[in-house]
């Protein structure tokens, strides 16, 4: 029988030199090296719509205080757009430039492939769209366009070939009265006699040479347009398939796009590596969860604590506080790390499961808001103490203390985060259950490496065929590229923002990259990983009511109603979203996660 091969699984090794956890658990793959975080950078090279909005996130708002990075780490994300923003400005640059100096070398009749490459760009915004009728309007002006270019670029290299002087004067003529029918036709001062001005001209020998060569010099300077977006790609594969390969990716030190320089970069480096992983999180009051993902199925309960009437008369129930019901759920999560009997302790370190790396921790949400400037962040181990013992007592309502439970499954691409908090209040006990899931990356952004592969390994024939049907569609695509990055700069400039109050953060860069849908096996792994841990939850609470002599079957019956969504949760708008076609419902914020809108590469 033919062995399979089994897809790898980080070792200690490749999750940045962390070892196992002493509770028999398995450290997750530290986030500068997670897989889910090198497809984002590869994201950057593949969707500029994408790249520019982590730039203006990250880079231009250097007010706002990123989002919380769950499995991966923002800061080389933004290293690695700036890096494929530097590269395309070049490259657009590098385009207009060609055809600024084509238009001086063919004499302005270059001119006549302005239209053509207009009529595609136009096509391919047309084919971008959501209505049918315009997708299809989009596929006719692409074939109209293709068309009109196949005419065009035959009768060049037809008409320059019979306006050599062996063919005599009327190729000279039929040169110069393609020019000045094209160029006339685009620029609209094209007349009816131009044949028989170009032969007036030819037979005083002032322009029939003049017309061949500027026929010729139209063809040279397509094949360059030509030459510079097959470069142009290549490049972008070789920087995924090499500088983004797993193997060079997990030396973080000899990453490239971490070198690079400037003052204003490197400062907002090291803010977003101190802020995206800090259990004090600054958040936007009016997105407090962000960076966490889509919200599903929210629950929570609030139940009378009654002593119960078996104690004896020698016994009373204790009071218990919200650290007492904390402490006593975090052992059984921490159990869920360890995996079941398999015979032999090698067989057991063997398990997969990425419950092995369910990392559980506690975090304290503060307004982003209020303080003179970014840096005066209070993210100190000492500040976070401090808030931390007073947050949990209180059951403030900007200030909360959350228990945060996490698991990085599909090597981060699937994340589902549980946030637990529990309060006492006048002989009641609340708890909150807030999961969310971070889905799958964009297909495209998972396929980059195939599609590098794929584009790096075709013969001559393939890639000049890929680089010939997207050159149409380079000029507009390269002024739109320059006009951004003028923007970008314009508001780096003027907007002021180097010396803004700070803010909560915008957006997350990852759920901006994730998926609308999940698979089958995606929608699997998510409900046995929220009702496992929502369980362990509720057993948790049951047992801290038991111990202290609680009543605790009113509690477990309604948690498991709840839990599965036997009750109605008030939504905070009427928007909803399917997993993976499961028709689950769950309360979302429909401003959280846009698509990039942007072209892709």
């Amino acid at each position: 029988m033919t062995d399979l091969p089994v897809p790898h699984q980080p070792t200690p090794a490749d999750r940045g030199g962390a070892g196992d956890d002493v509770r028999g658990g398995r450290s997750p793959v530290h986030p500068a090296l997670s897989e889910a975080g090198r497809m984002l950078c590869a994201g950057t090279y593949i969707d500029a719509g994408y790249r520019d909005q982590v730039i203006n996130e990250l880079y231009v708002h250097e007010e706002r205080i990123v989002a919380p990075s769950y499995g991966f780490d923002a800061a080389r994300v933004l290293a690695h757009a700036l890096r494929a923003r530097r590269a395309e400005l070049g490259w657009a640059a590098g385009m207009v430039g060609a055809w600024l100096v084509g238009m001086v070398l063919t004499g302005g009749a270059l001119i006549a492939l302005l239209l053509p490459f207009l009529l595609m760009s136009l096509s391919g915004w047309l084919r971008a769209q959501d209505n049918r009728l315009v997708r299809i309007l989009g596929v006719v002006l692409r074939v109209y366009t293709w068309a009109l270019m196949t005419v065009l670029i035959v009768a060049l290299v037809g008409v320059g070939l019979a306006a050599d002087d062996a063919f005599g004067p009327l190729g000279a003529v039929g040169a110069d009265a393609l020019l000045n029918g094209f160029t006339g036709s685009v620029t609209g001062s094209g007349s009816g006699d131009s044949f028989a001005s170009g032969y007036e001209d030819y037979s005083a020998g002032s322009s029939g040479s003049q017309a061949s060569a500027a026929l010729w010099w139209v063809l040279a300077v397509f094949l360059a347009l030509v030459a510079l977006v097959w470069l142009q790609r290549g490049q972008a594969a070789r920087a995924i398939a090499g500088e983004l390969s797993p193997r060079r990716y997990a030396d973080l030190a000899g990453d490239p796009a971490e070198a690079a320089p400037g003052e204003r970069f490197g400062r907002i480096r090291g803010r977003i590596r101190v802020e995206q992983h800090n259990p004090l999180i600054m958040y936007n009051i009016n997105d407090p969860f962000c960076g966490a993902g889509e919200p599903f199925r929210p629950w929570h309960l609030s139940v009378e604590l009654r002593p119960r009437e078996d104690l004896g008369p020698d016994r009373k129930a204790v009071p218990l506080t919200n650290s007492d019901i904390v402490r006593r759920i975090v052992p059984l999560l921490h159990a869920l790390r360890v995996p079941s009997p398999h015979g032999s302790p090698a067989a057991e370190a063997a398990v997969l499961d990425r419950m092995r790396e369910l990392v559980v921790d506690e975090c304290v949400f503060l307004p982003g808001g209020g303080l003179p400037h970014r840096d005066a962040v209070p993210l100190t181990p000492d500040t976070w103490a401090e808030h931390m013992g007073a947050a949990i007592e209180e059951g403030g309502e900007r200030r909360r203390h959350f228990l945060r439970i996490r698991v990085g499954g599909w090597d981060e691409n699937l994340v589902v985060t549980l946030f637990v908090r529990v309060h006492t209040q006048g002989g009641m006990m609340m708890l909150e259950v807030a999961p969310h899931v971070l889905l799958p990356l964009r297909v495209v952004f998972q396929n980059a490496d195939a599609d590098a592969h794929r584009y790096l390994h075709n013969n001559w024939l393939g890639k000049a065929a890929w680089a010939l049907r997207h050159t149409p569609r380079s000029l507009a695509s390269s002024v739109v590229i320059l006009g951004r990055g003028i923007a970008s700069w314009w508001r780096i400039v003027t907007g002021g923002h180097g010396g803004a109050l700070p803010e909560g953060p915008g957006l997350s860069v990852r759920e901006l990259a994730s998926q609308d849908r999940g698979s089958l096996f995606h929608l699997m792994d998510l409900d046995r990983y929220l009702k496992t841990l929502q369980d362990r939850v509720v057993s948790g609470v049951t047992l801290a009511l038991h111990e202290a002599g609680w009543h605790t079957e009113e509690f477990a019956q309604r948690a498991v109603v709840v839990a599965e969504g036997g009750t109605f949760i008030q939504s905070v708008n009427n928007s909803a979203f399917s997993v993976g076609g499961s028709g689950h419902t769950n309360t979302t914020n429909p401003g959280r996660r846009r698509s990039s809108g942007g072209h892709q590469r």
